[in-house]
């Protein structure tokens, strides 16, 4: 996985909106990634209002 949603993310859900694969959902008081979906195009990264998510 290329990317990961860290602790700055403010819950809005504009990164799941985003995502083409539908790889990222709400998880306890932030969102998650699931590595297992995610293809690393980085559109939730450009989405994020927080800058929370970031490439590993």
């Amino acid at each position: 996985m290329a990317y990961n949603i860290t602790d700055r993310c403010v819950a809005c859900g504009s990164c799941a909106e985003q995502c083409p694969v539908e790889a990222i959902s709400e998880g306890d008081g932030k969102y998650e990634i699931n590595p297992d979906i995610c293809v690393s195009c980085g559109s939730c990264a450009e989405q994020c209002p927080a800058e929370a998510i970031e490439e590993v």
